[in-house]
């Protein structure tokens, strides 16, 4: 038998070249981050930028963006129009925007000096991965109109042109299209976070108009958005409801040719909130742009904080989170050629945006501190606070994290796997001891690790820092993880420590199950925002219902839902079965819950995402905060939406 490997046959035969949008469709998630809910919304951010582009460059004052009854979208905008004459290729210039990657306006610095889609590929990317795509644009009097495909032109041509369907005295374009569901994992449109960015949006350009319509709901939403004061007025929606210790600051400067535009205002708590941008584009990540805002704020306070008299000689300097304690920011700017990381641009990566923002930074706030010293003093204190509780808690955090260098499990429950290797590695946070039980007993102790807590843990929303730490089941996570946490006063969180490529929630599927659940999650936002933010926090879903054929215990079909139940009752007869409830985890023998729930071959896991960590935070607040009053109202709002477990 010869040990040598067939050598298979490699040649130019075997390279392929995928044509037009071809790359589109088949690597979607190199465009659009993911095909689920993320993905799926990108469409419509994508289409809205290119609006505001518009905006942007002094043309557009009105948009209007509409889920329709069938679940397609509509944007619709007064600017110029996309240009629908010949280009050089033969075809209109509209089809080849809306058909070739890297085709558009904004490689040209005279169309549009800042933009935020400057790849090229957006409108072509939509279209893609679209079922149905139409656009009209009004130009030059008439009105044109193109359809497509999944991304294949369906309009013919006359005499190379597109057909005339109507008159129009104005300018603008209409863009509608119809996510495919052969791409997507679902096809409905997340519509709080539409009307989230769509507000943004308005905040950051004060003299735009925005209509929004959900034509899908029962009795069809319209609002209009425009804020006239901009950033100011953000400020105040982000801090509705909470003391304020200081006045809304605003200010602006531009430094070679960007603009910058930013709004500080500090409450009375110890957090902080710090949203960036860059022409329009929320940077949940961050990047360059909030490095030099940070590092001359910081700079600056610890100043003062000498002249002033607060820090001595001898003192050390506040830390950069001291400093922004309490504080809530928006830092804007409009740059002419940005280079973010990652098509979906979540960080801005521009290196001499730095220098930039420092400038007008410093030139600004000086001025301002210079004229309104109560303001200073009062930051000053917040960050007096901090520093004086981050020195108590450095204490508390090295007794706590010091602990795991001999045992990492301070309540003797953990089961851990045999495996060292974090990426082949899980771990499941199991309600209570009776399923802990079980789960013990039908693992995979090579690879899947088993930690019972006991009842639900403390709700981190509400409590103070001490009262955090002191918490066994919470101290337990974060000394089993490995990774340490970050929050508030500094960071000891370094993900390349954890133990565990998986932390699996496994909780009865029942209202206290769910109650654990968002317990835990605020905890792991709050606490340990990156294991969310990197894929690693998962929730499983158990099932509710096992359908077993009356005389044959051992055919059995597990049913996840309501709908899996009633969907099986439709296609067997009555009496040829038995439904069993589960009522809770516990109550499952280990073959069962192996099969349902552990097994990876058969399990269903969601992993936990955050599309917006701005409505994120808010919600979670709202939700597992101290006021009443916001989380009442949002009950009333949405009791028709609750699912419940009769």
């Amino acid at each position: 038998m010869s040990n040598k490997i067939e050598e298979k046959k490699y040649g130019a035969e075997n390279i392929t070249v995928l044509e037009g949008l071809e790359p589109v469709r088949k690597r979607p998630g190199m465009y659009i981050g993911d095909v689920g809910q993320k993905g799926l919304n990108h469409l419509v951010y994508e289409i809205l930028d290119n609006s505001v582009d518009e905006h942007l460059a002094g043309y557009c004052n009105h948009i209007a963006v509409i889920i329709e009854k069938n679940g397609s979208c509509t944007v619709i905008d007064d600017g110029r129009g996309i240009p629908v004459d010949l280009h050089k290729s033969g075809l209109p210039a509209v089809r080849v925007v809306l058909t070739t990657l890297h085709a558009g306006g904004k490689f040209d610095n005279e169309t549009y000096k800042t933009s935020g889609g400057l790849h090229g590929v957006g409108s072509s990317v939509v279209n893609a991965l679209s079922e149905y795509m139409s656009v009209e644009v009004s130009r030059d009097g008439n009105i044109y109109k193109d359809t497509y495909e999944r991304g294949k032109p369906t309009t013919k041509l006359v005499k190379g042109k597109l057909p005339v369907v109507g008159k129009s005295k104005h300018t603008g374009t209409r863009i509608n299209f119809s996510p495919d569901p052969e791409i997507f994992t679902h096809t409905k449109f997340k519509i709080d976070w539409i009307k989230s960015r769509l507000h943004e949006t308005c905040y950051l350009n004060p003299n735009l108009h925005i209509h929004f319509e959900d034509l899908t709901a029962k009795t069809p939403e319209i609002i209009d958005y425009c804020e006239p004061e901009g950033l100011i007025a953000f400020i105040k929606e982000l801090n509705k409801g909470k003391k304020t210790v200081t006045k809304e600051i605003t200010f602006k400067g531009t430094v070679d040719k960007t603009e910058v535009d930013v709004a500080i205002q500090f409450i009375d708590a110890f957090e902080e909130n710090i949203l960036g941008f860059c022409n329009n584009i929320y940077t949940q990540e961050g990047g360059t742009h909030l490095v030099g805002f940070k590092t001359k704020f910081t700079q600056l306070l610890n100043s003062y904080a000498r002249q002033l008299g607060n820090l001595k000689e001898k003192d050390e300097n506040f830390t950069g989170p001291d400093t922004r304690n309490g504080m809530t920011a928006i830092v804007a700017i409009k740059y002419p050629d940005p280079l973010f990381e990652g098509q979906t641009k979540t960080k801005l990566a521009s290196q001499d945006v730095t220098k930039q923002v420092a400038q007008v930074v410093g030139e600004q706030l000086e001025r301002y501190f210079d004229r309104n010293v109560e303001d200073v003093k009062a930051m000053i204190n917040q960050a007096e606070k901090s520093a004086k509780i981050r020195k108590a808690e450095e204490k508390a955090k090295t007794n706590l994290l010091s602990k795991s260098k001999f045992s990492f499990d301070s309540n003797g429950k953990l089961a851990n796997c045999i495996s060292k290797d974090a990426s082949e590695c899980e771990i499941f946070i199991v309600e209570g001891d009776s399923a802990g039980g079980s789960a013990k007993n039908c693992r995979n102790r090579n690879t899947q690790a088993i930690l019972p807590l006991r009842g639900k843990i403390l709700n981190v929303e509400k409590a103070s820092m001490d009262k955090v730490l002191a918490n066994a089941e919470i101290k337990t996570m974060i000394n089993t993880f490995g990774c340490g946490f970050s929050e508030g006063y500094g960071n000891d969180f370094d993900i390349s420590k954890l133990r565990y490529d998986k932390i699996i929630l496994m909780t009865d599927a029942d209202v206290d199950g769910s109650h654990i659940d968002t317990l835990l999650l605020t905890f792991l936002y709050r606490f340990m925002p990156d294991l969310i933010n990197e894929g690693h926090v998962y929730v499983s879903m158990p099932p509710l219902y096992a359908a077993i054929t009356k005389g044959k215990p051992n055919d059995k079909e597990y049913l996840y839902d309501e709908k899996a139940l009633i969907d099986y009752k439709k296609k067997h007869k009555d009496g040829t079965y038995e439904i069993k409830r589960f009522k809770g985890l516990g109550e499952m023998d280990p073959t069962e819950l192996w099969e349902t729930t552990l097994n990876p071959e058969n399990r269903v896991l969601k992993r936990v995402e955050i599309e917006d960590a701005r409505v994120a935070s808010k919600v979670t607040e709202m939700l597992m905060g101290s006021e009443v009053g916001e989380r009442r109202d949002f009950i009333y709002e949405h009791a028709n939406e609750a699912v419940l477990d009769w």
